[in-house]
């Protein structure tokens, strides 16, 4: 299937779980509240120097979130908002990602500063890697890293993505990370209810 194409049909119902659960997260639906503890990403400039480039007025994360939040009703998948369980904190976001100007769907993350390095970011991400090979086998996902972020292309290959090509994307060059297989993942706890032991910290930026 093609979701890009507006021929592709909006679904009915989400197509993956709407909530996620690892060890130490909790991947929720946003919440209107969420988006002050998300403006802490998008208003640093440095956090957003390889995603969207620049940093976000108020109005421009809140609206960053309600996209988020709609493009669940337009794909049926999207991303998440993670929520640490031991302190109730929003850290940021990760889940599935598919603009009508991305070349495929990804797995997209982003987390506000004081959490990078805790190895939250590639905790969330193969709890999306196991709900998708399990919920949307079809769909083969990349992330789409600008070519300088090299934080978050250690962060791709930590979790089995290699990179496959470059390309040209929004007057940068970016880098294609193809994440295993649906067939080749072993479809590991990390959908509702289920816990995901906590992946080895290590240093990264938003991808």
């Amino acid at each position: 299937m093609d979701p890009a194409t507006s021929a592709f049909p909006v679904p009915d119902s989400p197509l993956i779980p709407t909530a996620l659960e690892t060890g130490r997260l909790n991947l929720r639906p946003f919440r209107h509240e969420d988006w002050r503890a998300l403006h802490a990403y998008y208003s640093d400039a440095d956090a957003t120097r390889y995603t969207v480039g620049r940093a976000f007025t108020e109005a421009e994360s809140w609206r960053a979130m309600a996209g988020m939040a709609g493009h669940w009703m337009l794909r049926g998948f999207g991303p998440y908002c993670l929520e640490e369980k031991a302190s109730g904190s929003v850290l940021g976001v990760a889940g599935l990602w598919y603009p009508n100007d991305w070349p495929e769907p990804e797995i997209k993350w982003a987390l506000v500063r004081p959490h990078w390095g805790r190895g939250f970011a590639s905790e969330a991400a193969r709890a999306v890697q196991a709900a998708a090979a399990r919920h949307l086998p079809d769909l083969h996902l990349i992330s789409l890293i600008h070519e300088d972020n090299e934080p978050s292309m250690r962060l791709a290959e930590a979790v089995g993505a290699k990179c496959e090509r470059t390309m040209d994307f929004r007057g940068s060059t970016a880098r294609i990370y193809r994440h295993p297989h649906p067939s080749s993942l072993r479809v590991q706890a990390g959908v509702q209810g289920e816990a995901v032991p906590p992946g080895k910290p290590e240093s990264h930026a938003p991808g």
